[in-house]
């Protein structure tokens, strides 16, 4: 009960509640690129919806579905508009919609009201609309807007009824608390325990008891070839290019060493890097006084923390990176000061710097001949990999002149090899939990996009080598032979030859079960030789406790009546399985105990939403939304084309 009311909080009343806080413009600067210009002037009226004085047009909501799609891809690349749609996204999104325009002429209707120096305080929060600084930019905003082809209006438009949103449901929603005479009594239900019988009426049971001939067996083979098909299989054939396969790469001349050196000359220059305790306040009297106690000896982290104040440690920081992170001013102050010391206050944008020099590292640099090991050993892995770029390209050059990768691989020395018959999906045929070595898995997308075998070709592995390769067989799609599932096409020959009559068996049972029968007599009404009924006894805990794989059957008995009988197919349609619940035993919980409160706290967070959610539906009603279907079929048609 407790897991059925807490996945509310993920059911789509929940993603509608959660969807009014969501506007157009965050998805749309999630990394959608939106433009309006498909959905004007298009068949059915410019709306969608009309909301009380306000309407939604047809180019919002084509908008709005857009942007809900990328940002969808962002878990599922693969995703389609047209799956998009039709797994009703579209009034999902529409009626998210009305919600917002709804809230936002319930409350201004109502004294509730949106500055513009709030949408201002939210616009700059926007990381897409920030500079380089980190800081808002109008040039950035201003950009984006024209790049998503929206405008001014329309952002503050839809951060306004966001905040609008914000202002009257989360008032409505948080904090609420679910009564704890109530979470009692949910709570025993978790300790309810219930006694019932599992009887399996098996199709078997009832099949004829010589079984199938030859040729039975093959026409119900081929009837049924669909249930055996094997998947198509292809097996890669392929050599590493790595580089050893370079034998002749030229080594590093003098000038190319020397030319590196040149352009690395900040690399290998002098350098001198220090580590730093700064405190940052707010104005000079104050620096000085807190320099003076440190000077004294005061350690710096005691002497900020007299003045409510923390020091931060600043390692490695080279002088241009201090006076990026700070100012010239400090910097200069900082670097004039000698290891253990404090520097002289200084200013930055932020405030006054009480900086203290923990330590100095200085670097002495290299000269040419001291880097040239390091120089020649980069230079010499930068020709061999531009030497490797070039045999693969004379390589593609043979392959595309018909050179086979048998020969191409024989002329580098390499002897091809051949992978396991492997699937679409990158698994191994027939190996169970076997995977195919990293070099090949990266192949497989290529090589079942190639029509036919012996197509060499190159290309970069999962670690960065480059790997020639091509499909050495292809195994397609079919049944797979009878004489190697003889034993499987015979077992279900008897449950198809039996499933008419073991229904019939079932209805039988039941029947006698409704009429206070014993089970056991029941069954052997059937005439059949039935296994033996397997009793259960179970708490409702321990049902939950098997999550999220939960027996049909046992499902089922905990949503019958006590004295009741049902059945339900068995998992892989090989009988069915009668459920005759016999007791249940309320559960016993006391008000001290600590499953009470666990059990109050999930319920109030179901709570919460369902009462968003009502408010919601109270404000539209009240308000008046009207859609117009003829709107919203004609953007369905515009974003799926027709189809």
């Amino acid at each position: 009960m407790l897991g059925f009311l807490r996945s509310l909080i993920h059911s789509r009343i929940g993603a509608l509640v959660a969807l009014v806080f969501l506007g157009l413009i965050a998805l749309a600067f999630a990394g959608a690129d939106v433009t309006g210009s498909r959905f004007g002037g298009i068949a059915g009226g410019d709306r969608v919806a009309s909301v009380g004085g306000s309407r939604i047009g047809t180019a919002e909501l084509g908008k709005a579905v857009t942007n809900a799609l990328e940002g969808e891809r962002q878990k599922t690349p693969t995703l389609t508009m047209k799956d998009f749609v039709a797994s009703g996204a579209i009034d999902q999104v529409l009626n998210g919609l009305i919600d917002r325009a709804a809230m936002m002429e319930w409350g201004a209707k109502h004294g509730f009201a949106v500055s513009d120096r709030l949408v201002d305080s939210e616009i700059v929060k926007i990381p897409a609309f920030q500079g380089p600084d980190g800081k808002f930019s109008e040039s950035a905003y201003r950009q984006l807007l024209a790049q998503r082809n929206l405008t001014d209006a329309l952002v503050r438009s839809d951060i306004g009824q966001g905040l609008m949103a914000r202002q009257l449901l989360v008032p409505g929603s948080f904090g609420a608390q679910f009564p704890k005479g109530v979470a009692l009594r949910y709570a025993a239900l978790l300790k309810e325990k219930r006694e019932g019988v599992l009887a399996f009426v098996p199709a078997t049971a009832f099949a004829p008891k010589q079984g199938p001939d030859d040729a039975a067996l093959a026409a119900f083979y081929k009837a049924h070839s669909q249930r055996y098909m094997l998947p198509e299989r292809r097996t890669i054939r392929y050599a590493v290019l790595d580089e050893k396969a370079v034998q002749n790469a030229p080594a590093p001349t003098d000038a190319e060493i020397a030319q590196r050196y040149k352009l690395n000359a900040a690399t290998y220059a002098p350098s001198q890097t220090r580590d730093f305790s700064q405190v940052i306040v707010a104005d000079e009297a104050t620096a000085k006084a807190l320099a003076a106690e440190v000077a004294a000896g005061k350690p710096i982290d005691a002497a900020a923390k007299a003045k409510g104040l923390s020091a931060a440690k600043l390692p490695g920081l080279t002088r241009d990176a201090l006076t990026s992170q700070a100012s010239k001013a400090v910097a200069d102050a900082a670097f004039a000061a000698a290891q253990g010391k404090v520097a002289a206050p200084a200013k930055s944008p932020i405030g006054w710097h009480v900086v203290r020099v923990d330590a100095v590292h200085d670097n002495p640099g290299k000269t040419l001949e001291q880097a040239r090991a390091e120089i020649v050993a980069a230079l010499a892995v930068e020709k061999r990999r531009a030497a490797l770029t070039d045999l693969a390209a004379k390589i593609e050059e043979q392959f595309e002149n018909g050179t086979g990768l048998a020969d191409a691989a024989k002329s580098l020395g390499l002897a091809p090899v051949a992978s396991d018959p492997l699937q679409a999906d990158g698994t191994v045929f027939g190996k169970l939990g076997v995977k195919p070595a990293p070099e090949v898995a990266a192949l497989v997308q290529a090589a079942f996009a190639m029509e036919r075998e012996g197509q060499p070709q190159i290309s970069q592995g999962a670690d960065g080598k480059l790997v020639m390769f091509d499909v050495a067989r292809i195994d397609a799609a079919a049944p797979a032979p009878l004489a190697q599932i003889r034993d499987r096409v015979a077992r279900d020959w008897q449950v198809d030859a039996g499933s008419a009559k073991a229904q019939a068996a079932r209805d039988t049972i039941l029947a006698a079960l409704r009429k206070g029968t014993p089970l056991a007599d029941a069954m052997k009404a059937t005439g059949a030789t039935l296994p033996a009924p397997s009793p259960v006894t179970m708490s409702r805990e321990q049902l939950n406790a098997m999550q999220p794989r939960i027996p049909e059957a046992l499902a089922l008995m905990f949503s019958m009546a006590q004295g009741t009988a049902k059945s339900i197919a068995a998992p892989d349609g090989s009988g069915w399985i009668v459920v005759s619940l016999g007791k249940v035993i309320p559960g016993v919980v006391t008000a001290n105990d600590p499953i009470v409160p666990a059990a109050a706290q999930e319920l109030s967070q179901a709570l919460g939403p369902e009462y968003g959610a009502s408010l919601r539906r109270a404000i539209s009603n009240d308000v008046g939304v009207k859609r117009n279907e003829a709107g919203i079929r004609a953007v369905r048609t515009q974003l799926v084309g027709g189809q």
